[in-house]
């Protein structure tokens, strides 16, 4: 913590020095007279000692320069209210002050879109938490690597092929239209027809024996695929630097099993193997038929990675409904003497539609990604005509991001383009306005902002608030880096542009014959610019220049 660091510091050898185990964490104070509050002393209300050491932290936070005023309540918590002219100059300079001492190696696994499907809207949360976990750990000083997690081999790609085949369609001339088309279709005849469930699982063996034909349609299949997912990520601001999958690790399972067999780590249970680890239920490996499980893959997938990838940590955002799946996951690596790594599923809600319902197309199937993404285009257009392309496809973007992510991940939420895109609610509108709003107020007035200084005295209320709002950056950056939850960034986002808004309509401020107040909002104006750029791009929205 770099606003109130020295003191945090003085804290904690208070809490040394009288055995007390605690990382101490500023929080925004819940008294409304105060600005941040500790609360870490709040547990030792019947330490023996307790006396002693509330003497002891009044002292230093009698003698901080930052604090102007602070209470010790009777149930110890601890609120402070700040100096703001000592902090100013940390203020002004966040982006050199964001610590930067994680230096972990994190691979975050998301996305997993599977070949012959199209990216649809239970993609969107993966994707949009994915890419903010990113860059949020980027900025914490973390070395990160996303990988999409391809799912590219197996079943589903045999039921295709199978399809093609039994309607003597040519693979090498589909086009994505048509291949999107069929994987519903196989899917379905997989089901309800035994003799193409015969002849997929005949094909899905020839796929795993690497049989020269069924690998060059596997090969037409997946390129087909990936370009079309690309083109479709390229849309929606998302990249990612591994495009592993399914396929680059199936060759890796039959020396794991075998592996396995030889510890009596796995043991044979009815023609399949499961588990050897006391475990109700029992964790599947493979199948009777021999086949392979999600489970056998992202085993292989973690084998993978530890000998190509570098990594401390690996976080999964995967939908909340998989959480059995990841549990039985980690429990496996570690009955199985996997290297000690730590691992994480990230899980988040659902998108329902603005009635509370699965997303559908109007014919009742799932609706696409860069369907919902043209939509919200159109809908900002009948809006705004005037905006060029660039810049509705980008507040298109803002609108499907900030909306996802200003709700806790752990809950689902409704998708409502009219609440969503509406330019005075909490909404990725309403952010980028005031931002373009800020942008253009600096360069009416002329001037260097690095050249003009802040006049205490004259700071009003509105001036305050958002300054002590700017101060509280680090707190949100790191609930929303511990805890893999960006909606902290979001909402905060929401707040300083709601404040910032306040105090841009309570004066025409260029036209202020106070230049001492003119150049306060100025500066205020410059560091809410500042602040809003950095957290846009935690958040993974592109700012826009016009509006």
């Amino acid at each position: 913590m770099i606003i109130l660091g020295d003191l945090l510091d003085d804290v904690y050898k208070v809490f040394d020095k009288f055995d007390l185990d605690e990382k101490i964490q500023l929080r925004t104070s819940s008294n409304e007279e105060y600005d941040f509050q500790i609360n870490n002393l709040v547990k030792y209300q019947q330490h023996e000692k307790i006396k002693d050491i509330k003497s002891s932290l009044f002292d230093i936070l009698n003698a901080n320069e930052k604090i102007n005023k602070f209470e010790i309540t009777e149930n110890n918590f601890i609120n402070l209210n700040i100096n703001l002219q000592s902090i100013i100059p940390i203020i002004q300079n966040i982006e050199k002050h964001i610590i930067k001492n994680e230096q972990e190696k994190i691979i975050i696994d998301y996305g997993g879109p599977n070949i012959g499907k199209p990216l649809h809207v239970g993609h969107l949360r993966s994707l949009n938490i994915g890419r903010s976990l990113y860059a949020i750990n980027v900025m914490a000083g973390n070395r990160v690597t996303s990988d999409i997690h391809l799912g590219d081999w197996g079943m589903p790609v045999a039921q295709i092929i199978c399809f093609c085949l039994e309607e003597n369609i040519s693979i090498s001339n589909l086009e994505i239209n048509e291949l999107e088309k069929i994987y519903p279709e196989a899917s379905k005849l997989f089901i309800e027809n035994e003799e193409f469930n015969k002849k997929s699982k005949e094909i899905n063996k020839k796929l795993n024996n690497l049989n020269k034909e069924t690998i060059e349609n596997w090969k037409v299949l997946k390129n087909l695929s990936v370009l079309s997912i690309k083109e479709t990520l390229v849309k929606l601001n998302h990249n990612f630097d591994l495009w592993l999958g399914e396929s680059d690790v199936n060759h890796l399972i039959p020396d794991l099993l075998e592996s396995l067999k030889e510890k009596k780590k796995i043991i044979e249970d009815d023609g399949a193997y499961i588990s050897a680890m006391d475990s109700d239920p029992k964790i599947l490996i493979t199948k009777s038929d021999g086949s392979y499980l999600y489970l056998t893959t992202d085993l292989a997938t973690v084998k993978n990675r530890l000998s190509n990838e570098s990594f401390d940590k690996t976080l999964y955002v995967v939908d909340s409904r998989q959480k059995f799946h990841f549990e039985q996951l980690f429990k496996s690596l570690d009955f199985f003497e996997f290297p000690e790594k730590e691992y994480e599923h990230i899980g988040f809600g659902t998108v329902n539609d603005k009635n509370g319902n699965p997303f559908k197309t109007r014919d009742g199937g799932i609706k696409q990604l860069l369907e919902l993404f043209y939509e919200t285009c159109e809908y900002i257009k009948k809006i705004n005509p005037k905006l060029n392309k660039e810049t509705i496809e980008a507040l298109a973007n803002s609108v499907l991001t900030f909306s996802d992510l200003l709700t806790n991940r752990k809950t689902d939420y409704k998708f409502d383009l009219e609440k969503f895109t509406n330019i005075s609610g909490k909404t990725g509108i309403y952010v980028q306005y005031a931002l373009v709003r800020a942008n253009k107020l600096i360069k009416r007035s002329g001037l260097d902002m690095n050249k003009i200084k802040f006049t205490f005295p004259e700071l009003d209320k509105n001036d305050i608030s958002l300054l002590k709002s700017l101060a509280r950056f680090e707190i949100y950056f790191e609930q929303a880096l511990q805890n893999s939850e960006p909606h902290h960034l979001a909402e905060y986002l929401y707040t300083i542009s709601f404040q910032f808004n306040r105090l841009y309509q309570s004066v025409n401020i260029l036209k202020n014959e106070n230049q001492n107040i003119k150049s306060n909002k100025l500066i205020l104006c410059s560091l809410f610019v500042s602040y809003s750029n950095i957290l846009m791009k935690s958040l993974g929205i592109e700012p826009v220049e016009e509006m």
